[in-house]
């Protein structure tokens, strides 16, 4: 298959603001029906007016948190690698990224599915579970993780691939498949009046709808065969190379470790929040949920940028690629300004319209007006990663990765927490932006100014 002449002009000839948009409006968009999907567990769950029902569902939070792991791993890893050698013409090398990706997803998927079943008792400890909680979070991790991590990464790993490809429709197309079939299923599966599963209910629509999904990917490939670079050939794996294992690691490892030293934090936080009993733990999990529509927007313009980046940055065209880069800052850095008034205001509503608990609600305002004041510095933070990742700058984002976890956001959260019990934690990641989004830009001007004169 050669290089389509509509995919050379998105990559080589559209204008920089078209190119941006027709690349990053579909992962945005699928990335809040995701948060929507999300949230359905939070909202069908919380209307059975049980704490001990949504409690389970913060706790098991942090280990779907670490599919992203392996999400990343596998799927930034490979997608960047892919974007790059399709800027350099180097197909084969492609093909061979993806089966690479696909292989390497499905056989993670199930180690980690095998891994959590068979150590459940001390994983349950570490998350922070009680006699109270303890059933209800049993039932939602059976089929969220037991069963539902193989799907659950694999399909993430193939829409990273199709988006690398510049293909970001069918990506988003996949992924809000099986988001809405998880909404319709919700109420079905937990509320009373249906199968009355409560949290162990919502666990299983996210399986079923996960597993629809990564099928919609697996038969989309096999359509467009001859006329896609993604393989499923287990022996286009023969030509791998040490270089090309090393370029997809270099990039991947760092996105990998990133996201387990999130889940260490938020177990950490769910720790600290536990002490104060199950309706502590339920607003802080709202809140949390609440915190990832502005984070999966920063998230999907800086993914949707980089196959743009990786593609001009190997063919040469550093110019187009900084044009990319900062009109992409400029609507994200406007759109979190907007969605931090937003959620000041009506903080209230919001954790209202999961629970109506004023004990909760007392709780989640509190939490979501701090945390809504680094959605700014969340947005410049995700895209200077999102531009190293592109470019194949691991390092770059590994010290970006240590840096929020290690240097900044835990050892805030234990001072915190010290200085201002369970009310001083949401600011933890606030300071922590903060830092990494003046450390972002001035990475990302030193880039820039190295790259346009190269």
């Amino acid at each position: 298959m050669n290089k389509t002449p509509d995919k050379e002009y998105l990559f080589e000839s559209m204008p920089v603001p078209s190119a941006v948009m027709q690349l990053s409006l579909p992962i945005v968009i699928s990335s809040l029906v995701t948060i929507l999907y999300n949230l359905a567990d939070t909202f069908f769950v919380g209307m059975l007016n049980d704490p001990v029902q949504n409690a389970a569902v913060t706790l098991v939070y942090p280990v779907t948190l670490a599919f992203n792991a392996v999400n990343n791993l596998f799927g930034v890893g490979v997608s960047s690698a892919m974007s790059r050698n399709l800027g350099a013409r180097e197909y084969e090398q492609v093909r061979t990224c993806s089966a690479f990706g696909f292989y390497g997803a499905f056989v993670s998927g199930l180690l980690f599915s095998a891994l959590c079943t068979l150590l459940h008792t001390p994983l349950l400890a570490l998350l922070g579970t009680d006699a109270q909680t303890l059933n209800a979070t049993m039932g939602y991790m059976r089929w969220t993780v037991w069963f539902g991590a193989l799907p659950a990464i694999l399909n993430v790993v193939q829409s990273y691939m199709v988006r690398s490809e510049g293909s970001t429709l069918h990506a988003s197309i996949g992924t809000m498949s099986g988001c809405f079939l998880n909404i319709l299923l919700d109420p079905i599966f937990i509320l009373p009046w249906g199968l009355n599963m409560g949290a162990a209910g919502a666990g299983l629509a996210t399986f079923l709808s996960n597993c629809v999904a990564c099928l919609y990917f697996i038969v989309l490939a096999r359509i467009k065969k001859g006329n896609t670079f993604i393989t499923m050939n287990p022996r286009q794996l023969r030509k791998l190379t040490v270089k090309q294992v090393r370029n997809i690691l270099g990039v991947g490892i760092p996105a990998s470790i990133q996201n387990l030293l999130n889940v260490l934090g938020t177990t950490i936080l769910n720790n600290f929040t536990a002490p104060y009993g199950a309706a502590a733990i339920a607003a802080m999990g709202i809140s949390q949920k609440l915190y990832t529509i502005p984070m999966q927007v920063s998230l999907g313009f800086s993914q949707g940028i980089m196959p743009l980046v990786s593609y001009n940055y190997a063919s040469g065209n550093r110019q187009r690629m900084k044009q990319a880069i900062l009109f992409a800052l400029r609507i994200i850095v406007f759109s979190m300004l907007v969605l931090s008034v937003v959620y000041f205001l009506g903080a209230p509503a919001m954790i209202r319209a999961f629970m109506d608990s004023e004990e909760i609600v007392g709780y989640g305002t509190r939490f979501l007006r701090v945390m809504c004041l680094g959605f700014v510095f969340l947005c410049t933070d995700f895209l200077a990663v999102g531009v190293f990742q592109a470019l194949g700058m691991g390092r770059n984002a590994l010290v970006f990765a240590i840096c929020r976890k290690l240097v900044l956001e835990i050892p805030l959260l234990f001072v915190l927490n010290w200085l201002y019990p369970l009310y001083g934690l949401p600011f933890a990641p606030l300071i922590t932006e903060v830092f990494l989004s003046c450390m972002g830009i001035l990475m990302l001007r030193r880039i820039m100014r190295e790259e346009v004169h190269t």
